[in-house]
């Protein structure tokens, strides 16, 4: 028998937490619910969960401290799912280490693919060094060769435009900020070089994607960053 996957809801809105939990448990998911960032905290040391869906604005800690605090000890998938829309905000919260930000209000629908993406992040671990290959529709990458194949033709990738697709893949499902893929790539943190990041994101689409106005891997999150798409 295989185990359920285990969600933690923390959210304060009584009406919203129910909603979810009863959605997820008809799906099959095993489901813990707190109402404030002390409860939940409590909940997770306890029970374990596989992934988190927080709220930011609770009654006794905001939501962003949480976070921190989880991301110094744990990897859980966090999915945070708030009212707060404005993209300082969400590029705040993924950068503090939240694996995805979903506005309010929001469709149930959208919220069940966000989790199941965070379920393959899960269940495939985020380091492409751990793996030989990597398949995913027609693009193939072969990580001891460093050979990137589209359609069974190999295609040149520069230094940088291998590394972003390297790094896209490692954190496959996850939203990665402008700056901190400048931080992964080029080892420091400058916000004026997300420029430069759009520019090699460009060039990389160009060379593995084969629509260029119906992207099928490297999806944009406007005004945050990237994200690869495995489905």
């Amino acid at each position: 028998m295989v185990d359920r996957i285990k969600i933690l809801i923390i959210e304060d809105d009584q009406y919203i937490s129910n909603f979810i939990a009863v959605s997820l448990m008809k799906s099959n998911y095993e489901v813990f619910v707190s109402s404030t960032a002390a409860e939940g905290l409590f909940l997770f040391s306890s029970h374990r969960p596989d992934l988190i869906l927080l709220d930011l604005g609770l009654p006794d800690q905001d939501g962003l401290e949480i976070i921190k605090a989880l991301r110094e000890f744990s990897e859980i998938p966090i999915l945070v799912v708030s009212a707060r829309g404005q993209e300082l905000e969400k590029i705040e919260a993924l950068d503090s280490g939240a694996n995805d930000y979903i506005s309010k209000p929001f469709h149930m629908g959208e919220l069940m693919a966000r989790i199941r993406v965070a379920e393959r992040y899960l269940s495939a671990g985020t380091a492409p060094s751990q793996e030989t290959e990597f398949d995913c529709d027609y693009l193939h990458v072969d990580f001891e060769k460093r050979q990137v194949m589209i359609d069974g033709q190999e295609i040149h990738l520069t230094p940088i435009e291998y590394k972003l697709l390297l790094l896209l893949i490692a954190n496959r499902g996850k939203v990665l900020t402008h700056n901190y893929i400048v931080k992964k790539i080029w080892g420091y943190e400058n916000e004026s070089d997300t420029k430069s990041v759009r520019v090699f994101m460009a060039n990389l689409r160009r060379k593995i994607e084969k629509d260029s106005a119906k992207h099928r891997f490297i999806m944009t999150e406007v005004g945050v960053g990237y994200r690869f798409s495995d489905e």
